[in-house]
């Protein structure tokens, strides 16, 4: 997982906590289209399966991690660098 190819993951989270997380995607800076829009909230996503999960407002679980909702939909990442 730590080679970086011209192409984002297929499935990327930024939660160290999490199995998706890759430090090394997220240093290139990558930026998600949900359905052809923009989104800068994006906790975690997968192309494969199309969805992703965003922030709901400023809520946080009894663990302080924010609260999150899964969309689905066509995604698209890509490195903004």
């Amino acid at each position: 997982m730590n080679d970086i190819t011209e192409t984002p993951p297929d499935r990327l989270s930024i939660d160290p906590a999490s199995p998706y997380y890759n430090a090394a995607a997220l240093t290139r800076d990558v930026g998600i289209r949900f359905k052809g829009v923009e989104k800068t909230n994006v906790q975690e996503y997968c192309v494969s399966e199309g969805w992703i999960r965003v922030a709901a407002g400023a809520a946080k679980d009894r663990f302080g991690n924010p609260m999150t909702i899964k969309l689905t939909g066509t995604v698209e990442p890509y490195f903004r660098t």
